[in-house]
């Protein structure tokens, strides 16, 4: 049975829910889900300049929890970047595209 997953401190929301390639039909593109920790621990490391030890202590997790949260989110970041997918944020309000 798998540990139980550690409650996460979420302070930044998403300015958007979906990030599409331009000029594509929804439908279109395979759709990669960003979880909202995820989207927080590229925030807080990447955008902030935070050290991952500060970011970990902020978000309520160990280290190694954020820098294996991070590995997946820049993966499917660049996924969606080089692949022409869409990207889209988990836990973000729905819009209609």
């Amino acid at each position: 049975m798998p540990r139980p997953k550690i409650q996460r401190t979420i302070c930044g929301v998403p300015a958007n829910s979906c990030f599409k390639p331009n000029g594509i039909p929804m439908k279109q593109p395979e759709q990669i889900a960003l979880d909202s920790d995820e989207f927080e621990a590229l925030r807080l490391v990447d955008l902030l300049k935070m050290q991952q030890q500060h970011a970990a202590i902020q978000m309520g997790v160990p280290r190694q929890t954020l820098a294996n949260v991070l590995k997946s989110a820049r993966f499917k970041l660049m996924d969606c970047l080089t692949h022409g997918k869409a990207l889209l944020m988990k836990n973000a309000p729905e819009e209609k595209l």
